[in-house]
């Protein structure tokens, strides 16, 4: 089975505290919701005290064209995908020469060539380096790029692959966007890049690389819900679709989609110690508590990037996971990675230590 070998993580450099945010969107929201007090509590509720962005808090106010915020995703882009690249490779001595498929993950901004053709110059990856590039996923795709990631290292063993995922979601920001999930969008999303290394088991062996086995995935769409989540793409830009109804959607479909996942490896939820969840909010974090009757502190990595980084999308559940690969763990533990994107969909990958 493919081994997961190293998870590298970057933020850019602006860190903006959970108050100043709050005290934006007052200045940004007062004229429109007569309420603003009352709505401004979701920057408490939603458990967050810092993140990161690409731009200071003044670009915030001004209104930019696509054409703008899609040059500064191209730059940064590539920027923060390298770091965090690098920072992956150079955890188990590999070079950019030795790998031999790269996914790169994203919804935020649009680039042709894709990032990965940049990235191929940017760190010098060999010519016949194999590209996947997966747009549209948003949350989801991280997990979704692990589990394709895991099916390229399973058809090659010998084989290596990178898996970038990259989120630019404050350049998606639209000033003259006043709609509550504008707002709450305003208290949740931040920015960052996660790099992961998947070993097929032979490259592993060769190279002396241990890690947890990726031993399978699970994609699982529902029919009729794609107003869940999304983007409306606008003159001015991506306009947030994020609907009221994913905790409830969570609390009712995640069970029994997990336990038959489960099912298919002869597994139960019995069978699980660790988890290792997308952070899209607190209620969807609670809801996942309920759905899966977690132990309190099952979710406590996921809480905690949720805190210091707020949501990055895709990336966010690699950060999680790279806070999950430095506890201990006993040999046969196993754990289970998940996170919901637009479609409505869910995406799952079964890990064992």
């Amino acid at each position: 089975m493919p081994v997961l070998a190293a998870v590298g993580t970057a933020v850019p450099p602006y860190l903006i505290a959970q108050a100043d945010s709050q005290e934006f969107a007052r200045n940004l929201f007062a004229e429109a919701f007569k309420d603003i007090d009352r709505l401004l509590a979701v920057f408490e509720s939603a458990q967050v005290e810092q993140r990161h962005f690409c731009t200071p808090l003044e670009w915030f106010a001004t209104s930019p064209t696509w054409e703008e915020k899609n040059r500064l995703y191209l730059e940064h882009a590539v920027r923060l995908s390298k770091e965090a690249v690098e920072n992956c490779l150079q955890q188990v001595g590999i070079g950019p020469q030795d790998v031999d498929s790269i996914l790169f993950v994203s919804s935020t901004g649009v680039a042709t060539p894709s990032i990965d053709a940049h990235l191929f110059n940017a760190l010098g990856l060999r010519s016949d380096i194999k590209r996947l590039p997966l747009w549209g996923l948003g949350c989801a795709g991280g997990a979704a790029g692990l589990a394709r990631g895991c099916d390229l290292a399973m058809a090659d063993p010998d084989s290596l692959v990178l898996v970038v995922a990259l989120e630019l979601c404050g350049l998606t920001f639209v000033n003259g966007d006043r709609s509550k999930s504008n707002l709450i969008a305003t208290s949740l999303f931040a920015d960052g890049a996660a790099a992961v290394l998947i070993c097929g088991d032979e490259a592993a062996a060769k190279k002396g690389i241990r890690g947890p086995q990726l031993l399978a995935a699970r994609s699982t769409i529902w029919p009729e819900t794609l107003d869940v989540m999304g983007w409306d793409v606008q003159t001015a830009g991506l306009k947030v679709i994020f609907s009221k109804d994913i905790p409830t959607i969570v609390a009712t479909k995640i069970r029994p989609v997990t336990e038959a996942f489960l099912g298919e490896q002869n597994l139960t939820r019995a069978d699980l110690s660790h988890y290792i969840a997308h952070p899209g909010g607190t209620k969807v974090l609670n809801a996942y508590e309920e759905a899966l009757a977690l132990p309190a502190d099952a979710l406590r990595h996921a809480r905690d990037i949720l805190r210091t980084h707020g949501n990055m999308s895709s990336c966010t559940v690699l950060f999680v996971l790279a806070r999950e690969l430095n506890d201990p763990h006993h040999a046969g533990d196993y754990g289970l990675l998940f996170a919901l994107g637009p479609g409505f969909s869910s995406e799952q990958v079964l890990l064992r230590w």
